[in-house]
This record gives C-alpha cells, structure tokens and sequence, in this order.
C-alpha cells in the first residue's frame, strides 16, 4: 500500500529520529525497550509516550522517527495481520510480520520517516529480531538499536551483548543501554518501558523516570515536598 502525500525534496534537512529504541534477543525470547520522550523541536510535549506498538500477540513493533508516521505503519500492518491470522486460522510468523512493515515502509519511503524495530517469538524459529530503517531495508539482528539516541551506545551494546543471556540478564541489558542514551541524548528522556516476549506471551514492565540510572554527572530528578516548588 502507498501513501499519497507531499515527496520530500533533496533539499530539505535530514530527518531527525529523536528517540531510541533497542531489542535484543535471549536464550528463550526477546525484550524490547524504548524511552518516553516526545519532542517537538525544543519542546518536551510528553515525557511518558509508549513507543512499543503491537502487530500481533506475538510480535511488537518499536517505533522511531516521525511520530504519526511510524503510527499509521504500525496501524496498517496490525490491521493486515489480523486479516492474515483470522484467514489461515493460525499465528502469522515473525518474518512475514517484519516483511509487512518493510514493504510498506519501502513503498512509501518519499514519504514516511521511520526508523523501526520488528521483534517477537514464534514456535518455528524462537525469539527474532528485524531492523527496518528510514528508506525500508529489512535485516535479521540478534540486537538492534535505532533513534537518535543509538548513537551514544553502539560501543557499549558491541561489548556488553551475548548470545547466551538470561530473560534478567538481557532486560537489564536494555534498560541500561536506555539508560546510557538517556544520559546523553536530549531527545530521549523520561521513562522506560520493556516488553519480554516468549512462549508463554508478552510481558511489560514501567520504569518510572524517578528510577532510571543515572550516569556522567546527571542531575537528579527534584523532589516534591508538602508545598509548592518554585524555580
């Protein structure tokens, strides 16, 4: 399916990915994780936004880039794979849900700008991990990372990932890799959330931002007291 829209110019600005997600796969299943932050420009307008979007039971969708253009791919191929399961009466693979999302990201690529994450569990091959970024290539990781935040943590997931994880081991993984970008990139921010999908479904967890490590000298989030702070 394509999108008729506005086909944007050589000239203009590179797009910009202000975010970051990452999923890693486990010796059982995969976690994806994703910050809170949504930024307009300067403008923080929601610091608790939830960047991980359903496909399908099994699978999950981390979204980066233009907001209501990552949407409207995850709103489209959730509704397909609907269609798809109620058709043939069984689970629809994680690799035919990543290859809907990168035909369509392909397809329309004068016109969206999405950096995407496809990750979910199925019987046939486990735990399964795609990168699809800005343009619609598709490729099979056993971790991948993407969003302006990513740029500050290619060397810490190069030497912390292994094969071999533990579900605690690669949540915590995530989490601090989250983390770690948080501390430097100003578009991601706020809160954490992961979602551990394996043969016995999706699990999710909240970190409040209160809670998030904090690294290279960050300030510490204010606490409320009984009154009202000023400042």
């Amino acid at each position: 399916m394509q999108f008729a829209g506005h086909v944007r110019g050589k000239s203009q600005e590179a797009p910009s990915t202000g975010t970051t997600i990452v999923a890693c796969t486990y010796n059982g299943g995969v976690v994806l994780g994703a910050d809170g932050r949504v930024s307009v420009g300067n403008y923080i307008s929601n610091r608790a936004s939830n960047k991980i979007a359903p496909l399908a039971e099994h699978v999950f969708l981390l979204r980066s880039g233009s907001a209501p253009d990552a949407q409207i791919v995850s709103d489209h191929v959730s509704l397909y794979v609907s269609h798809l399961e109620s058709e043939s009466q069984q689970r629809a693979s994680v690799e035919v849900v990543a290859r809907l999302v990168m035909q369509m990201n392909y397809n329309n690529k004068d016109h969206l700008v999405g950096a995407l994450i496809i990750a979910g569990y199925d019987d046939a091959q486990g735990g399964q991990v795609y990168g699809c970024p800005i343009g619609g290539t598709l490729s099979k990781e056993k971790w991948a990372i993407d969003g302006s935040g990513s740029t500050y943590i290619w060397a810490f997931c190069d030497a912390e990932y292994r094969d071999n994880f533990t579900r605690e081991e690669a949540e915590a993984f995530v989490a601090e890799a989250l983390a770690l970008a948080m501390a430097r990139d100003a578009s991601s921010g706020g809160c954490i959330r992961l979602v551990t999908v394996n043969k016995d479904g999706a699990h999710h967890k909240y970190i409040n931002g209160s809670e998030v490590p904090l690294y290279h000298e960050e300030t510490d989030l204010p606490r409320m007291g009984g009154g009202m702070m000023l400042g």
